[in-house]
């Protein structure tokens, strides 16, 4: 099973690149954050033909996370049940029957003085308190999304240029450590504990791609059962250079 997750950046304003993904049917099962549309607007008739069961869980104007797979989507629960959150960034998910699958669109924060930021603390420790029944369990749990932290210096194409930043915030960054240290796996860093790659390019300047000026926002964990069937995770540069794209990468992962 090959699974993407990206970060559309408005599946309105970036459907005819994302159609292209699914109309070349290489992915399996597809996580997608930030859809900006209310669930009642989601445009369904532009992906039907292609083969997908969808869930959404929408917001109009901001957020929202779907989860795409030509495989059933059964176990579905929208909105992280330990956090009453009024955004949607929680979308979880049991696919095939085998592998259970949260899909997340982690707060950004702004700053560290915006009082957004004591927003993604929160939502990022009861996130820590969820996940925890998870990581020793038979089942395989993969969590992918956009979690709005890069972990590293390394993941920042300029650290300088983002001290104050909340996506490098000391605290956000602890947080995210303590699921490592716990003994989630931080799948496309251990298969490439040398590289420094980026799954998000602004828009401003002249050429963010060709000049490497990234961030590793995007990510991929996987508790101890998943780990053992893991086979393989790249990034897929391919939705930010198609036309018209959104600002991040996709993230593949395979799984036996």
């Amino acid at each position: 099973m090959k699974i993407l997750t990206l970060n559309i950046n408005s599946i309105r304003a970036h459907a005819e690149s994302f159609m292209e993904i699914l109309r070349n049917g290489e992915y399996d099962t597809i996580l997608v954050q930030e859809l900006k549309v209310e669930p009642g607007a989601f445009p369904h008739n532009l992906f039907d033909e292609y083969g997908y069961n969808i869930k959404v869980f929408g917001q109009k104007s901001w957020n929202g996370v779907a989860t795409f797979s030509k495989n059933s989507i059964e176990d579905v629960v929208r909105g992280m049940p330990n956090y009453p959150d009024p955004n949607a960034r929680f979308l979880e998910s049991v696919i095939d029957g085998r592998i259970r699958v949260i899909n997340v669109y982690m707060p950004n924060g702004d700053n560290e003085e915006s009082p957004k930021f004591q927003y993604k603390l929160e939502w990022m420790r009861a996130f820590t308190d969820y996940i925890a029944q998870y990581l020793n369990s038979e089942e395989a749990v993969i969590i992918g999304g956009d979690f709005n932290v890069a972990i590293e210096d390394r993941d920042i194409w300029n650290p300088k240029n983002y001290i104050g930043s909340s996506i490098s915030a000391p605290a956000a960054r602890e947080i995210m450590q303590k699921w490592l240290d716990s003994g989630w796996s931080d799948v496309w860093r251990n298969l490439h504990p040398d590289t420094n790659d980026y799954t998000w390019y602004g828009y401003r300047g002249r050429d963010t791609v060709g000049n490497r000026q990234g961030l590793r926002l995007d990510y991929f964990l996987a508790n101890k059962t998943a780990q053992k069937i893991i086979t393989n995770c790249e990034v897929d540069i391919a939705p930010r250079m198609a036309n018209k794209p959104t600002d991040h990468c996709g993230l593949m992962l395979k799984i036996d």
